[in-house]
């Protein structure tokens, strides 16, 4: 494994201005824009996705990455196919990703991924606490998980009450005393909280957890391909390959993952083919492409 050089967060350019590349990925990941995360973005000082990849590359240390979003009494698909490539991204990287969710995923993870349980049944701070005295974190990052709402409870996208099938991974989030990302799409996500003025206009029971730095994405799972960016581009290491989805939504499908928008086992996004994923990437790698010869 190449070791990578160290990474230091998005440089302005000289007027004070964030590289056009840097707002073209931003503004790619929420170009689609079903459920109003442009306007989030708008919300978010930009250079957040640069700041993240920054926050989470942390070699020879930990970085826990919370996921898992039940549907149908199974998990969806959005949020476990970005983990699994931000975890080998950051692998590549010389980072020691630790997966973090509860069943059934759990067992569908165990034994390819180095996982950590965070289940139904327990007292959800005392177990972070563990965590984060077991492995002591240089960062913490939530991808695609229910986050509480102000009342307490968990909603999905429908305005369900989820909160009889979600443990408190909130309490990872809010009692690491590491940085921690977010990664959302919709505004009911762990980390949305950052922007919860923003999220009132939505039509969303909004998380009130709050990160460090969030990313939004149209699918969180899309959020990698941004970390990609930027991490190919400081690393030298070309880290796309980590990105395919078709093989991860293959395996979790396998497993009895569910679309979350049409809650069906197909190998489908929010409702969406994995073509159109992987277009977006390929318009990302193009950019990371043009700009790879250019300090970021």
């Amino acid at each position: 494994m190449s070791k990578a050089t160290p990474f230091a967060p998005a440089a302005l350019s000289k007027n004070g201005s964030l590289p056009l590349a840097h707002q073209q990925v931003e503004a790619l990941l929420v170009a689609r824009n079903p459920r109003g995360m442009a306007l989030a973005r708008q919300a978010l000082q930009p250079g957040y996705l640069a700041r993240a990849a920054a926050l989470l590359y942390q070699p020879d240390q930990t970085v826990l990455i919370g996921t898992g979003f039940p549907v149908a009494g199974t998990f969806e698909t959005d949020g476990p196919v970005g983990a699994i490539a931000i975890y080998r991204m950051l692998q590549s990287l010389g980072v020691k990703p630790v997966l973090v969710c509860g069943e059934p995923l759990l067992s569908v993870l165990t034994g390819h991924f180095q996982v950590e349980a965070f289940t139904l049944g327990e007292d959800g701070q005392q177990r972070a606490r563990q965590l984060l005295s077991q492995y002591q974190p240089a960062a913490v990052l939530c991808i695609e998980r229910p986050g509480q709402a102000a009342d307490g409870r968990y909603y999905n996208m429908r305005h369900e009450d989820i909160s009889a099938k979600v443990a408190d991974l909130d309490a990872l989030m809010r009692l690491a005393t590491c940085p921690t990302v977010g990664i959302g799409d919709g505004g009911n996500e762990i980390g949305m909280g950052k922007i919860i003025d923003t999220l009132r206009a939505l039509d969303i029971r909004p998380a009130v957890t709050g990160c460090s730095e969030l990313i939004v994405a149209d699918v969180s799972n899309w959020a990698a391909y941004g970390l990609a960016f930027h991490w190919s581009l400081q690393s030298g290491m070309d880290l796309f390959h980590c990105c395919d989805a078709l093989p991860s939504l293959q395996f979790l499908s396998e497993h009895g993952s569910v679309d979350g928008v049409t809650r069906q086992n197909t190998l489908t996004e929010d409702g969406l083919p994995p073509d159109i994923g992987a277009s977006l990437c390929q318009q990302i790698y193009q950019l990371y492409q043009q700009h790879r010869s250019v300090s970021v």
